[in-house]
């Protein structure tokens, strides 16, 4: 099987083949820290956290830079509306940005590079493209001259003209082209600044990125992710800058992007006001429950958002843990009869040719739809399995392991190991033995009571002509 992903630049499904053979430099776009990320951060950021995780998976030595914009005009507006300094609003947000990406599982990145802590190697990076033609100094800012190209807008697949006509540009009539864009901007009253050849500024936002994976990685890396919206003007202008400083093609050779999140048909975002932050999310959710639903979708397609769809990924998750939770607890009780069967060879058919079908789906440009829908036809069997016989206990481990294992790629199936923290099948057996003695004293009011704080924990107790039986239900 090879492993195919979309690029972006080429518009088609390609064999991916890094630069080095199984060492892979990837890029994604970081966010601006001036307030706390929304799901629609998640989702893009929950992406690619799933991708390394899988290229590393499938032997790939990753190394994973992500930016962190911490100089921006959105942040001086922010530091001006609370009376503080940059700064401190790029460390306030940066810390909650890393919390949220923490509390949603995210591990995968090696370095958080910092705009502010590049400076000298994106001024020097500037002088290059000056000391070269393809900029120019105005009166303290510095521009890049786009007609200098003849294949600007090949990300995009789209003229100059065409992409100018529904952009935002910096409006300035010093400069020699109104598409020019600017690489350094020159201080303004009560703004930030740092010493330059050009006179006291701050770094544009286009040249901060490609100065930080140039320095980390050369003059040409294997990945560069990040957010649709980012195609045009920011990762158009990243090429520009990259290739007409080293003079080497292509600067990133697998560009991929992310679908939008949608709310009510319209793209969340901050300028709409229509978002929802990751802490909020997380106070009515588990972190699992708001990955799961992200990563049901290809990374490439867009998100519709609601608390609908967030409810069913809750229960979708929690069947499949409840299944894992049912399999460990045949396991942890294993008998005589059990541990004394041969390993029966349909199941470790059934398991590698599951492991198999994940690869599969995973190999299709990371398609977590169809990868997770391997696991869901993998638990019906497995449910069957444990209904309707005597399970080896080497086979019940193999259930649990590839669980774990495919669980470790998308970062899923630990949240019923949060709760076993907390409760062993052991104490279980005691409450419940408790409550049986209660039960028999025609005590069903507190007997109910017991069953129904229990629930609350996220245990459920069913009655029977044998007992009670309990499961996890998150």
């Amino acid at each position: 099987m090879v492993l195919e992903v979309y690029n972006t630049l080429s518009r088609e499904k390609e064999p991916f083949e890094p630069i080095k053979i199984n060492r892979v430099n990837m890029f994604v776009c970081g966010p601006t820290v001036y307030d706390h990320s929304h799901i629609g951060h998640a989702r893009t950021y929950l992406a690619f956290d799933v991708i390394v995780r899988y290229l590393r998976y499938r032997g790939h030595s990753v190394f994973y830079i992500m930016n962190i914009t911490d100089i921006d005009d959105k942040m001086i507006k922010r530091a001006n509306e609370l009376g503080v300094e940059v700064k401190e609003v790029a460390a306030q947000y940066t810390r909650s940005f890393i919390k949220d990406m923490d509390a949603l599982g995210m591990n995968s990145v090696n370095l958080y590079a910092k705009a502010t802590e590049h400076v000298p190697e994106i001024i020097a990076q500037i002088n290059v493209l000056i000391e070269k033609g393809f900029a120019y100094e105005v009166d303290g800012n510095v521009y890049f001259e786009v007609n200098k190209l003849d294949d600007f807008g090949k990300l995009s697949g789209q003229t100059i003209e065409g992409l100018m006509a529904g952009a935002r540009i910096e409006v300035d009539e010093k400069k020699k082209n109104p598409e020019d864009f600017v690489l350094w901007k020159k201080k303004k009253e009560g703004e930030p600044y740092w010493e330059s050849p050009w006179g006291v500024g701050r770094p544009g936002w286009h040249v901060e990125d490609t100065a930080i994976t140039t320095t980390y990685f050369g003059a040409q890396y294997d990945v560069h992710g990040g957010a649709r919206e980012l195609i045009f003007p920011h990762h158009e202008s990243e090429i520009a800058i990259a290739e007409s400083a080293t003079g080497k093609k292509p600067f990133v050779k697998f560009w991929l992007h992310t679908g939008v999140l949608n709310v009510d048909g319209d793209k969340m975002s901050k300028s709409l006001g229509n978002f929802i932050t990751i802490k909020e999310i997380l106070k009515k959710y588990e972190a699992e429950v708001v990955r799961f639903f992200l990563l049901y979708t290809n990374y490439r397609s867009p998100i519709d958002f609601s608390y609908d769809d967030l409810e069913e990924a809750k229960l979708s998750l929690g069947r499949i843990n409840n299944t894992i939770a049912h399999v460990k607890r045949r396991i942890e009780s294993a008998g005589t009869k059990e541990l004394k069967m041969e390993m029966d060879k349909e199941f470790s058919k059934e398991i590698e040719a599951t492991r198999q079908k994940f690869i599969e789906a995973m190999d299709d440009d990371f398609n977590t739809r169809e990868a997770i829908a391997t696991i869901f036809d993998f638990t019906r069997k497995v449910n069957k399995w444990i209904e309707s016989r005597e399970i080896n206990i080497e086979n019940l481990k193999a259930i649990t392991g590839l669980y774990d294992e495919l669980g470790a790629v998308l970062g899923l199936f630990k949240a019923e190991k949060k709760v076993q923290e907390k409760l062993t099948p052991e104490l279980m057996e005691l409450v419940l033995e408790i409550r049986e003695r209660i039960r028999a004293k025609k005590d069903w009011t507190l007997a109910d009571e017991i069953r129904n704080k229990l629930g609350e924990l996220g245990i459920v107790l069913e009655d029977g002509a044998k007992g009670a039986v309990w499961k996890i239900e998150k």
